[in-house]
């Protein structure tokens, strides 16, 4: 049992922040995903830097853009995801597009997942028609396949999607991009409702999340509450971004 198969066993509220590899500087991966742990962060996302990340929102891409610039490569995220792993235990999922993971390939790719200490893997981009062969091997070697759902996935489609992830699934929890607002509490609801009857995995939310106030909600309608934009928007706002980080985790998480 990886760390994230252990992690959604416990039915408690969970945060899990995103932060992009490689931003604000190369080497700020490692202290920042170590000080989000000591802030009490459940689970991280890090994300691999990508030039055509369709997903995100403005401040990912810009983010992603500039981990480019300074450098940032798959192999370079493999060596600190190792030093990480030095200082905590705490669950690592690496989130990105399928391009860099097919250049390496998966066995290549997914063996360096295994011998640095990744638990999972979210990739936006990989549709359930062309996913079995990755999620197979992937799921062989002990890592997580964490697929997406969104607003508008129908109910049979949710349940196969979250067959073949087989430990969790990532609920998008509205039609657009990262850091866009959130749609009505009822029609959010609803949704997470269906996706609750129609998955056989534990699911996480993410996309629009920001407050303290937005981690209680959806972790009352999932299994947990990913923040991203948030994050990296609020690196920018102190001299100190692992320290800044430190206290937002603290906040998203009522510490503070």
């Amino acid at each position: 049992m990886n760390r994230i198969q252990k992690l959604f066993c416990e039915p408690k509220e969970k945060l899990i922040p995103f932060i992009t590899a490689g931003y604000p500087t190369l080497d700020s991966t490692v202290d920042l995903v170590c000080g989000m742990a000591e802030a009490g962060a459940n689970m991280i996302e890090i994300g691999i830097p990508f030039s055509d990340p369709q997903a995100d929102g403005p401040v990912i891409q810009a983010s992603s853009q500039q981990a480019l610039d300074n450098g940032m490569t798959l192999n370079k995220i493999f060596e600190q995801v190792t030093q990480i792993r030095e200082r905590t235990d705490v669950p690592l999922a690496l989130m990105g597009y399928y391009n860099p993971i097919l250049k390496m390939g998966h066995e290549t790719f997914l063996n360096n997942c295994i011998s640095s200490g990744v638990d999972g893997l979210i990739l936006p981009d990989l549709p359930l028609e062309e996913a079995e062969p990755f999620c197979a091997l992937a799921k062989s070697k002990d890592i997580s396949p964490i697929l997406l759902v969104a607003p508008n996935t129908p109910d049979e489609r949710i349940k196969k999607i979250s067959e073949l992830a087989g430990d969790l699934i990532y609920a998008v929890s509205i039609l657009g991009i990262t850091g866009n607002d959130l749609a009505s509490k009822d029609a959010l609801a609803k949704y997470l409702n269906r996706v609750r009857e129609n998955s056989v995995t534990p699911f996480v939310v993410g996309f629009g999340i920001s407050s303290r106030e937005d981690v209680i909600w959806f972790n009352e309608y999932s299994d947990g509450a990913v923040v991203g934009s948030a994050i990296i928007k609020n690196m920018d706002e102190g001299p100190n971004p692992v320290e800044t980080t430190k206290q937002l985790i603290e906040v998203l998480k009522g510490r503070k």
